[in-house]
Protein backbone atom coordinates (compact mmCIF):
# COMPACT_ATOMS: atom_id res chain seq x y z
CA UNK A 1 0.00 0.00 0.00
CA UNK A 2 1.33 3.44 -0.96
CA UNK A 3 1.85 5.46 2.22
CA UNK A 4 3.07 8.60 0.43
CA UNK A 5 -0.53 9.82 0.38
CA UNK A 6 -3.27 9.61 2.98
CA UNK A 7 -5.17 6.36 3.14
CA UNK A 8 -8.67 6.61 1.70
CA UNK A 9 -11.76 4.44 1.82
CA UNK A 10 -10.76 2.53 -1.34
CA UNK A 11 -7.39 1.65 0.23
CA UNK A 12 -9.10 0.45 3.40
CA UNK A 13 -11.67 -1.58 1.45
CA UNK A 14 -8.84 -3.21 -0.53
CA UNK A 15 -7.10 -4.05 2.76
CA UNK A 16 -10.33 -5.48 4.17
CA UNK A 17 -10.87 -7.59 1.05
CA UNK A 18 -7.29 -8.93 1.11
CA UNK A 19 -6.08 -12.20 2.57
CA UNK A 20 -4.72 -10.33 5.61
CA UNK A 21 -8.16 -11.06 7.04
CA UNK A 22 -9.50 -14.58 7.50
CA UNK A 23 -11.98 -15.76 4.88
CA UNK A 24 -14.84 -15.85 7.41
CA UNK A 25 -14.15 -12.19 8.32
CA UNK A 26 -14.29 -11.23 4.65
CA UNK A 27 -17.61 -13.11 4.45
CA UNK A 28 -19.11 -10.55 6.86
CA UNK A 29 -19.27 -8.32 3.73
CA UNK A 30 -18.24 -5.21 5.68
CA UNK A 31 -18.17 -2.06 3.56
CA UNK A 32 -15.90 0.89 4.33
CA UNK A 33 -18.05 4.02 4.17
CA UNK A 34 -15.98 6.91 5.51
CA UNK A 35 -12.73 7.86 7.17
CA UNK A 36 -12.95 11.35 8.61
CA UNK A 37 -11.13 13.03 11.45
CA UNK A 38 -9.86 9.73 12.80
CA UNK A 39 -13.29 8.06 12.76
CA UNK A 40 -13.74 5.09 10.45
CA UNK A 41 -17.29 4.03 9.57
CA UNK A 42 -18.23 0.62 8.19
CA UNK A 43 -21.56 -0.90 7.25
CA UNK A 44 -22.30 -4.46 8.36
CA UNK A 45 -25.10 -6.08 6.34
CA UNK A 46 -27.39 -8.13 8.58
CA UNK A 47 -27.33 -11.58 6.97
CA UNK A 48 -29.62 -14.44 8.06
CA UNK A 49 -26.60 -16.62 8.95
CA UNK A 50 -25.67 -14.07 11.65
CA UNK A 51 -29.13 -13.89 13.22
CA UNK A 52 -29.70 -16.23 16.14
CA UNK A 53 -32.93 -17.92 17.28
CA UNK A 54 -34.05 -14.79 19.11
CA UNK A 55 -34.31 -12.95 15.80
CA UNK A 56 -31.42 -10.56 16.45
CA UNK A 57 -27.87 -10.18 15.16
CA UNK A 58 -25.58 -12.34 17.31
CA UNK A 59 -22.99 -10.74 19.55
CA UNK A 60 -20.14 -12.73 18.04
CA UNK A 61 -20.78 -11.08 14.67
CA UNK A 62 -20.87 -7.64 16.27
CA UNK A 63 -17.60 -8.25 18.11
CA UNK A 64 -15.87 -9.54 14.97
CA UNK A 65 -17.04 -6.46 13.06
CA UNK A 66 -15.86 -4.17 15.87
CA UNK A 67 -12.44 -5.82 16.01
CA UNK A 68 -12.08 -5.60 12.24
CA UNK A 69 -13.12 -1.95 12.18
CA UNK A 70 -10.43 -1.08 14.71
CA UNK A 71 -7.72 -2.85 12.70
CA UNK A 72 -8.70 -0.65 9.76
CA UNK A 73 -8.84 2.52 11.90
CA UNK A 74 -5.38 1.79 13.27
CA UNK A 75 -4.07 1.11 9.77
CA UNK A 76 -5.45 4.47 8.64
CA UNK A 77 -3.84 6.20 11.63
CA UNK A 78 -0.48 4.55 10.87
CA UNK A 79 -0.61 5.34 7.17
CA UNK A 80 -0.82 1.68 6.21
CA UNK A 81 -1.22 -1.79 7.66
CA UNK A 82 1.24 -2.94 10.27
CA UNK A 83 1.02 -6.33 11.99
CA UNK A 84 -0.91 -6.05 15.26
CA UNK A 85 -2.84 -8.18 17.67
CA UNK A 86 -5.85 -7.58 19.86
CA UNK A 87 -4.87 -7.43 23.53
CA UNK A 88 -8.27 -6.48 24.91
CA UNK A 89 -11.78 -6.10 23.48
CA UNK A 90 -14.43 -5.13 26.05
CA UNK A 91 -17.94 -4.97 24.63
CA UNK A 92 -21.17 -3.78 26.22
CA UNK A 93 -24.36 -4.72 24.39
CA UNK A 94 -26.97 -2.01 24.92
CA UNK A 95 -29.83 -3.03 22.64
CA UNK A 96 -30.40 -5.73 20.04
CA UNK A 97 -29.94 -5.23 16.32
CA UNK A 98 -33.06 -6.71 14.70
CA UNK A 99 -32.47 -9.55 12.28
CA UNK A 100 -34.58 -7.80 9.65
CA UNK A 101 -32.96 -4.36 10.04
CA UNK A 102 -30.80 -4.60 6.93
CA UNK A 103 -27.55 -3.24 8.36
CA UNK A 104 -25.65 -2.01 11.38
CA UNK A 105 -23.12 0.84 11.36
CA UNK A 106 -19.75 0.45 13.06
CA UNK A 107 -17.69 3.54 13.94
CA UNK A 108 -14.14 3.02 15.20
CA UNK A 109 -11.87 5.71 16.65
CA UNK A 110 -8.24 5.56 17.72
CA UNK A 111 -8.06 7.24 21.13
CA UNK A 112 -4.32 7.00 21.73
CA UNK A 113 -1.50 5.67 19.61
CA UNK A 114 1.71 4.82 21.43
CA UNK A 115 4.91 3.14 20.28
CA UNK A 116 3.68 -0.36 20.98
CA UNK A 117 0.04 -0.05 22.12
CA UNK A 118 -2.99 1.56 20.52
CA UNK A 119 -6.23 2.27 22.40
CA UNK A 120 -9.57 2.73 20.71
CA UNK A 121 -13.31 2.65 20.97
CA UNK A 122 -16.06 1.39 18.72
CA UNK A 123 -19.75 2.25 18.58
CA UNK A 124 -22.27 0.07 16.79
CA UNK A 125 -25.63 1.56 15.89
CA UNK A 126 -28.72 -0.11 14.52
CA UNK A 127 -30.57 0.91 11.36
CA UNK A 128 -32.40 3.65 13.29
CA UNK A 129 -29.12 5.14 14.52
CA UNK A 130 -29.58 3.94 18.10
CA UNK A 131 -26.48 2.80 19.99
CA UNK A 132 -26.57 -1.00 20.12
CA UNK A 133 -23.07 -1.77 21.41
CA UNK A 134 -19.99 0.04 22.69
CA UNK A 135 -16.51 -1.47 22.82
CA UNK A 136 -13.10 -0.41 24.05
CA UNK A 137 -9.95 -1.97 22.69
CA UNK A 138 -6.23 -2.27 23.17
CA UNK A 139 -3.94 -3.49 20.38
CA UNK A 140 -0.26 -4.37 20.45
CA UNK A 141 1.73 -3.29 17.42
CA UNK A 142 4.08 -6.10 16.41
Amino acid sequence: MDTARPIDTADLQALLDSDLFAAWVRELALRVDTIDGGALTLTLPVAPRHVHGGGVLCGQTLMAAADTAMVLAISAALGGFRPMTTVQLQTSFLRPVAGDSGAAVITARVLRKGKSLVFGEIEITDARGQLAAHATTTYALL
